[in-house]
């Protein structure tokens, strides 16, 4: 991915990871119908026919057919935002994320609705648990990986303290990625433990490996707390440099 779109999933990332009320940074929701459809590394391009006029937006790599009307929420506008990969100029793009998706619109490795309870369209970007977006999916109990660092997600949030700066092994369901954000690859895994309500239900894993949303993976990395890494980058706990496989 080159700079310009690294910078750009930063600033989606940042704009979906700050809190609403005063101080958040505002945003745009983009309603539309799909007219035309350019598909490049880790984004996809739509130009929508909307109330105002015709509009470009870029979301994570998703299926979305020609015709479809959709929701962008979150909407980042860019002015003069060049893509090397397409060699064009776009005078304003908005990067956002699908919201509502409809039945012409699934996020990519998104099993439809009703198989495996994963209906969250897009993943949202690096949400820290229990936040808006976190997905709160109605995962189906994981059978836990073996060996003496194996832990649920719900043993590794709530015992955080006790687990800082070791190894651990989640084997979970993956309910959603963000890829190439500051380096890593970011997954929130879900094993069926854990409670939406306070978060304990989902964790984020950092890697340089990654996965489709519904697969089942093990993940081996370190537990980390306290993690800021800038404005609305906060986690109580997360596991960093993780190797993720199946």
């Amino acid at each position: 991915m080159n700079m310009l779109h690294k910078l750009a999933g930063l600033a989606l990332a940042l704009a979906l990871a700050l809190p609403t009320g005063a101080g958040a940074q505002k945003t745009d929701t983009l309603h539309g119908e799909v007219l035309e459809v350019l598909n490049v590394d880790s984004y996809t391009y739509l130009r929508l026919k909307t109330g105002n006029g015709e509009a470009w937006a870029a979301v994570t790599t998703a299926a979305v057919a020609k015709g479809a009307r959709v929701s962008i929420a979150n909407a980042v506008p860019m002015d003069q935002f060049e893509s090397k990969a397409l060699k064009r100029r776009f005078e304003r793009v908005y990067f956002g994320q699908i919201a509502g998706a409809g039945p012409k619109v699934a996020a990519a490795g998104t099993p439809p609705a009703g198989q495996g309870g994963l209906q969250h369209g897009m993943p949202g970007a690096m949400h820290k648990p229990g936040s808006a977006g976190t997905a709160a999916v109605a995962t189906a109990p994981v059978p836990r990986a073996s060996g003496a660092d194996a832990r649920t997600v719900a043993e590794v949030v709530q015992g955080k303290a006790r687990l800082k700066d070791t190894t651990v092994a989640i084997r979970a369901r993956v309910v959603k990625v963000n890829n190439g954000i500051m380096g890593k690859n970011w997954l929130h895994l879900q094993d069926g433990s854990g409670q939406a309500s306070d978060g304990s239900h989902d964790i984020v894993v950092t890697s340089k490996d990654t996965a489709a949303v519904g697969d089942i993976v093990t993940a081996r990395g370190t537990v980390r707390t306290d993690v800021t890494v800038g404005p609305g980058y906060a986690w109580a706990v997360l596991v960093e440099n993780a190797s993720v496989g199946k």
